[in-house]
């Protein structure tokens, strides 16, 4: 019993009542509690901080700026009144990429959803030529996808304008939905579907009362993921847009043409400000719903 195999052995075994997992947690605790701030991954994670967010300070600062120019004179809220007051086209604008965003979101997630489970759950043939086919909107430039577009609008006599905007986001906006739900999937556990059938649900009932509220963080994910992108679309917009469905980003950049405006960065703090409420709330709803199922 001196072999020092039993001795590696005895050591491991003599960890009186604690569990494996346990000293995991501890170590894990003991590696983030070093006292070492400048390595390698702090001053890249640092760095990449101030990359991103250096632009949105002076995006902030000079909104509050008197002057149009590029030097600081002051601090007023001038521009805050410009925007509140005298900017209806900008609103206009921004209820145009509203409407899209939600209306193409929120069709994208029900037919994202709907396809996810439909290719996990279900053995069909084409199934992998399917799953292909989703991602490719999400693969191909920009630029590809808006001529597509345009070309497929023309050839079914549709007139460009705010519909055609809410198709071509929907078909993007689809494969981010699809990823999400089918990451959640991936994840779930089928014995409660089948405990559902044991119970007498029916399908229908297992699919509304089983299904959809266990995934509902990667459906509720998706959808804020479609929001996002079709907020910040400009390409794929600029090619299917017609007269009257100006969204921002398009009424943005016929602004900075000609100079860039300071009401463009008073928007942009407004905006800003009230995406992280949206996220600061949405992250503890998700979170309470990740933890009730």
């Amino acid at each position: 019993m001196n072999h020092p195999f039993y001795f590696f052995v005895e050591k491991a075994f003599s960890n009186k009542g604690k569990p494996k997992a346990e000293n995991a947690r501890h170590a894990k605790k003991a590696w983030r509690n070093r006292t070492n701030v400048f390595n390698i991954s702090n001053i890249i994670l640092i760095l990449t901080l101030l990359f991103l967010f250096i632009p949105l300070f002076v995006i902030i600062v000079y909104s509050f700026n008197e002057s149009k120019g590029a030097e600081f004179t002051r601090p007023s809220l001038i521009w805050y009144k410009e925007l509140l007051f005298n900017s209806g086209d900008l609103w206009n604008a921004l209820l145009n990429s509203l409407i899209v965003a939600f209306s193409s979101a929120a069709v994208a997630t029900i037919l994202g959803t709907a396809a996810s489970i439909g290719v996990n759950w279900y053995k069909f043939k084409g199934k992998g030529f399917i799953q292909a086919i989703t991602y490719l909107p999400m693969v191909l430039p920009e630029v590809i996808i808006g001529i597509s577009m345009v070309i497929f609008f023309s050839g079914v006599k549709l007139p460009l304008g705010l519909f055609t905007v809410f198709a071509a986001h929907t078909t993007f906006c689809l494969p981010f939905v699809f990823l999400m739900v089918n990451a959640r999937l991936d994840e779930f556990d089928y014995s409660i579907i089948e405990a559902a059938h044991d119970l007498g649900a029916t399908e229908m009932q297992t699919m509304f009362k089983v299904t959809i509220p266990a995934i509902m963080p990667g459906i509720l994910a998706g959808f804020l993921m479609a929001i996002t992108m079709s907020l910040e679309d400009f390409v794929i917009t600029f090619f299917v847009s017609g007269p009257g469905s100006t969204t921002l980003p398009l009424y943005v950049y016929s602004m900075i043409r000609f100079g860039v405006s300071p009401v463009i960065n008073a928007l942009s703090f407004v905006m800003i400000i009230i995406t992280c409420l949206i996220a600061f709330v949405l992250r503890k709803g998700l979170k309470s719903i990740a933890a009730s199922h």
